[in-house]
């Protein structure tokens, strides 16, 4: 028996030493929620403002720009992946991958061939352990992006939509990231950056006069200069919201999975804390009864010789 408890005193002692671990990994995931919280309420302003500056000039010229135009008969459709370098945050890489591809199937059943883009190791690695293609890929600031590496990423995606499709361009760009929703909540979507959305209802720049619909806005050097010029800023901004949303959500799910984890390893602990305290108090009882077994042996033995 006293091997025994010297086995449980030492899962007691590892994982009381995994225990230490996960809960500073909680607390450290828990201090870096609220400086990306911050960024994400920082960013998201511009980032709609803008939105709203490119569809006013956008309903307010007839210029026909990759940021607005719809192409009849799309053919190719570029995604851009957002997951994670590390791992120890429950399923939010494995969520985001999983709502890449459905996108990525949808998308080809409307005959669009898909060229993916990724962030994060993670991301990477499910593409490469399955033989498939990434066109580029971007790893080493999920955790804190920063505006430099948002625009990295914009660069060749800009490129691929304003180049022709026969030249290796695309005619949709799509971003699947994880939506920071609260503590508890982080949902992975997708979303078209380009070409860009006009609702009904949003002809902001527009006023109708005997039935026409006529500029509000007089544009220099020209409508279409001035989209050149949102694009890059467009594209820009919305990456690097959707890179500090996907932050905020990675370390959201790191600090739940490691408060999992630490109450898992408190659980075990006490569990093993009482197999060990039965262990010690078998010996005792088995120390006892050998020490009462040997007395009366020796009382009888006493007896005998007299």
């Amino acid at each position: 028996m006293g091997a025994q408890l010297r086995v449980y005193k030492r899962r007691i002692k590892s994982v009381t030493a995994t225990k230490k671990i996960t809960k500073a990994m909680e607390m450290i995931a828990a201090s870096r929620i609220v400086k990306a919280q911050r960024k994400v309420a920082a960013s998201t302003p511009y980032a709609s403002e803008l939105t709203r500056a490119v569809t006013a000039v956008a309903t307010g010229s007839t210029t026909q720009h990759p940021l607005t135009t719809e192409v009849d008969s799309p053919t190719r459709a570029a995604v851009l992946l957002v997951t994670s370098d590390r791992g120890l945050a429950g399923g939010y890489s494995s969520n985001a991958i999983k709502a890449g591809e459905r996108l990525t199937e949808r998308l080809t059943a409307e005959g669009k061939e898909v060229v993916t883009y990724v962030v994060g190791r993670k991301g990477v690695a499910y593409y490469s352990f399955r033989g498939r293609k990434v066109e580029e890929s971007w790893t080493g600031f999920t955790d804190n992006p920063s505006y430099a590496d948002a625009k990295n990423v914009a660069a060749p995606l800009i490129e691929a939509v304003t180049k022709d499709t026969a030249e290796g361009g695309v005619d949709e760009l799509h971003i699947v990231f994880t939506e920071f929703v609260s503590m508890m909540t982080q949902t992975p979507i997708d979303r078209r950056l380009l070409p860009l959305s006009l609702e009904a209802d949003e002809q902001a720049g527009a006023t109708e006069k005997k039935g026409e619909i006529l500029p509000l806005f007089d544009f220099e050097p020209s409508a279409e200069d001035v989209l050149d010029a949102l694009l890059p800023r467009y594209v820009e901004s919305r990456i690097y919201n959707a890179l500090l949303q996907s932050a905020a959500s990675e370390h959201a799910a790191r600090r739940r999975a490691m408060k999992s984890a630490t109450d898992n390893a408190e659980e075990l602990i006490k569990s093993l804390t009482r197999l060990a305290n039965a262990a010690r108090q078998a010996d005792i009882t088995q120390e006892i009864s050998e020490i009462v077994g040997g007395a009366s042996a020796l009382a009888d033995a006493t007896a005998g010789s007299d």
